[in-house]
């Protein structure tokens, strides 16, 4: 799978732009600010709807233009095939595939496939466990683009139920106020259940390439573990912990005595306490937790391994290689990561790299040069 061909409009610092790739190795050279990360940007956006740079689309649309457009060409087993986003901030997006509008943008998911690693992906190892759950979400939607509908079905469920709790807080009758509350934790608990048992399952899978990717960029210094910390009752968050995958029924189960164990608490705090978006992924390294523990050199291999795992997991599981993006990642490594990372990327379908200057990215990457200047793209 590759790209071959990208048009913008409005999008970003690009009024307009079309643009040719090729199979192989495309790096952008362009001091800061020229809008080199704005390509590739644009290009994850098609794979996943979303930015690694801002939670907002409004910021995408350049100054003073009421929607961006971003189309792709993607060539995958001999075929091509055309996708097209239309963001609009404050309405609904609109996409095609083909010439064919789709019901929902998330329908064109799965049409192109990336990995993406870029500086920000330190807060990976360093960060909230927010991050670190967007991480293995958008993996799992990336694997299988069904799961996007669950991720937006839970949320759903979510924010109705927290406007529940938040009300009988401070409802005068507050028994009266909860009385729907156990319909609302019969569906989360159903969705949850699942969307746990997913994350479940793609960390058992994920874990044997991690250890891989981190042993090959580090060179073997130490070996790179995740663990699932889970919100619900202790003995079966025990049991995740340790790596086990229960049946789903036992799961929502779970979630059923959760709820029960924490219902006064969640009721005083007009919040939901129990759920995947109170869970959190804990990086080690050796028996250590990476965060608070890892020098600066190890949280950027162990971030890297993240990436380089995802990467590896798609291609044995999908059958193709997703687009590899380095985006001014050379410069923030030192010789041997650099040396490691460029030996591990050589046989990527596509991998497309942005640096400061040429001589962050190492010979071995030759391939195809394009200058980005305030915003203009040319081949070099």
């Amino acid at each position: 799978m590759f790209v071959r061909h990208l048009s913008l409009k409005d999008f970003r610092s690009y009024e307009s732009a079309d643009l040719e790739f090729a199979a192989g190795v495309s790096t952008f050279v362009g001091l800061n600010g020229q809008g080199k990360t704005n390509v590739i940007e644009a290009i994850g956006y098609l794979a996943s709807l979303s930015s690694h740079r801002v939670a907002q689309d409004a910021p995408l649309v350049r100054a003073g233009a009421g929607q961006a457009v971003v189309r792709g060409a993607v060539l995958r087993d001999g075929r091509e095939q055309q996708i097209e986003l239309e963001i609009n901030p404050g309405r609904a997006n609109r996409a095609r595939l083909g010439k064919s509008p789709v019901t929902r943008p998330r329908d064109i998911l799965g049409s192109l496939r990336t990995v993406l690693f870029a500086p920000e992906d330190l807060a990976l190892v360093k960060g909230d466990p927010s991050e670190r759950r967007r991480f293995l979400d958008d993996l799992l939607v990336a694997r299988q683009p069904r799961w996007a509908g669950a991720r937006a079905d839970y949320d759903k469920i979510l924010r109705q139920r927290n406007a529940l709790l938040k009300h009988a807080r401070t409802a005068p009758d507050r028994a009266a106020a909860l009385a729907t509350l156990p319909v609302w934790d019969t569906h989360l608990a159903a969705v949850g259940a699942n969307l746990v048992y997913a994350r479940l399952r793609l960390l058992r899978d994920l874990q044997p390439y991690l250890e891989l990717a981190y042993d090959e960029v580090s060179a073997g210094q130490s070996r790179a573990r995740i663990t699932y910390k889970s919100s619900l009752y202790d003995e079966l968050a025990e049991q995740l912990a340790a790596g086990e995958v229960p049946e789903v029924a036992e799961l929502e189960a779970g979630f059923a005595k959760s709820f029960e164990q924490q219902h006064r608490a969640e009721v005083d705090r007009g919040q939901t306490l129990v759920g995947p978006h109170r869970d959190e992924l804990v990086l080690r390294l050796g028996t250590l937790p990476a965060k608070g523990y890892a020098s600066h050199g190890e949280s950027w291999s162990f971030a890297l391994g993240l990436r380089i795992a995802a990467f590896q997991l798609l291609r044995h599981d999908v059958g193709t290689d997703p687009v590899l993006v380095l985006d001014d990642v050379f410069a923030e490594l030192d010789a041997g990561r650099r040396r490691r990372l460029a030996l591990m990327v050589a046989d990527c379908e596509q991998v497309l790299i942005t640096a400061a200057v040429d001589d962050d990215v190492p010979e071995t990457l030759a391939g195809n040069h394009f200058a980005v200047t305030l915003g203009q793209v040319r081949p070099i």
